[in-house]
């Protein structure tokens, strides 16, 4: 009887589980699964309608003028004040992403937006609206029914800041953070021709 026992008690101990070694190999496997893991960055961007209040009259002073970008399929045209032409950035064509096969040589090149362009122009109506103490935020994107989603996008992150080496830190600097956008007009009255280029 008494070995019956002993025996009884010998396979409860064998029962048990070890569990040890399995929580170090989840100490170590969560930390590195976490840094394989690619996180999201989610930003909200708050639109603004154009309004009655857009339509700026000639009399209204130079801050309460309308930033405007015509987007045309083969142009983004900058407009300050209203109907005058500052800078039209044409297309460049397209650089193939990274494991992208190059265009055949003889075929034409695809065309895009140049928004690293368009940045630089902003910049300069930025700094020439600063210079004369005018701290202006809001602009408006004039956009034809069939843009897409992903243009739209970019056009809005170009309008919107630019990175900068601040302090040997990249930052993000503001140009015109207030986006609104509008439906491009059939046909844009321009007030002053003679100011393209």
């Amino acid at each position: 009887m008494i070995g019956r026992r002993h025996g009884r008690n010998a396979k409860k101990e064998d029962a048990e589980l070890d569990i040890t070694s399995f929580m170090n190999l989840m100490i170590v496997l969560v930390p590195v699964l976490l840094m394989m893991m690619v996180f999201s960055r989610i930003t909200v961007v708050e639109l603004q309608l154009p309004g009655i209040e857009a339509l700026a009259a000639d009399d209204e002073p130079i801050e309460n003028q309308s930033l405007e970008i015509l987007v045309t399929d083969d142009a983004l045209n900058i407009f300050f004040p209203q109907g005058y032409l500052v800078r039209s950035v044409p297309k460049i064509p397209a650089v193939p992403e990274e494991g992208e096969a190059p265009a055949p040589t003889g075929t034409e090149p695809v065309m895009q937006h140049d928004y690293k362009g368009l940045q630089t122009q902003l910049k300069l109506v930025k700094q020439t609206l600063l210079a004369q103490s005018i701290d202006k935020k809001d602009i408006v994107l004039m956009l034809p029914d069939e843009t897409d989603y992903q243009t739209i996008i970019s056009l809005i992150d170009a309008t919107r800041s630019y990175k900068a080496v601040v302090a040997v830190s990249v930052v993000d600097a503001e140009l015109f953070p207030e986006v609104s956008l509008a439906e491009a007009p059939a046909r844009y009255e321009l007030k002053n021709a003679g100011g393209a280029q």
